[in-house]
């Protein structure tokens, strides 16, 4: 990918993952043999040119352990749980000054591809957007973010599900968790985030109406395969990954 080394790469990997029901972090959790984060990695490097930052909190040290051998990343620690964009925050100042953009990556995604996560950022690059979400089709789309558009098609926001209305609610275009921002509009719109919400944290998903409510361009990609974007949170789940999983080179 051309200018790669305008790209930074932001991983989230700082949560506890109580669902899983078990002690061990979420994204140390194995599909195909490997570790998510390890999957989820192997897409963030062929997407930068060396400028990926890990966001760790919950188990930060053996998270880390696992993973420094492996790859050569920056880590950035979330001190509280207090949200993705928090998260995100975090890792801003990690990188160095060449990065014009950002990429955001779900550490408990192993199934994503770095072709498509290339594709993202050529269409954000393309359109000049401030902004640029990977948006996937959903037939059960309950535990997601929905895309939320006005009357021109145009995206103005993200409603996560624990504050969408009923009819939002049945929207099955559905944020994958997977971003391309500029940097520039990333840094000055994290600082303008507010916990007014359900969960009393600070969405990443809110500089979507920040960026249209700014009049900035934003867009979205149609992701071709949703079981890319499969997010892992239980037992279950990380079977159905591992089942998905046949271990391709992209």
């Amino acid at each position: 990918m051309d200018n790669c080394d305008e790209i930074g790469v932001v991983v989230l990997a700082a949560g506890k993952g109580t669902r899983m029901q078990s002690d061990k972090a979420k994204v140390l959790h194995c599909v195909h043999g490997r570790s998510m984060l390890s999957h989820v990695l192997d897409c963030a490097v062929k997407v930068s040119c060396g400028n990926v930052v890990v966001v760790v909190g919950h188990q930060a040290e053996r998270v880390k352990d696992a993973v420094k051998n492996q790859f050569d990343v920056a880590f950035a620690h979330q001190k509280e749980l207090l949200g993705t964009g928090d998260a995100v925050r975090a890792a801003l100042p990690h990188f160095e000054s060449r990065v014009r953009h950002v990429v955001v990556l779900c550490g408990d995604t192993p199934l994503v591809k770095a072709r498509t996560v290339k594709g993202l950022v050529e269409v954000h690059r393309k359109f000049q957007n401030k902004l640029t979400v990977l948006a996937v089709d959903l037939d059960e789309p309950t535990g997601y973010g929905r895309m939320m558009f006005d009357d021109d098609e145009k995206l103005v926001s993200i409603r996560e599900e624990v504050d969408a209305s009923p009819d939002e609610k049945k929207i099955t275009l559905v944020n994958s968790g997977i971003y391309c921002v500029e940097k520039q509009f990333l840094t000055t719109a994290l600082n303008r985030l507010k916990p007014d919400n359900a969960q009393s944290e600070y969405y990443l998903t809110d500089v979507v109406g920040i960026a249209t409510s700014g009049g900035y361009q934003t867009g979205y990609v149609r992701g071709e395969n949703a079981y890319e974007v499969l997010g892992v949170n239980t037992p279950a789940q990380l079977k159905t990954a591992e089942s998905l999983s046949k271990g391709e080179d992209v």
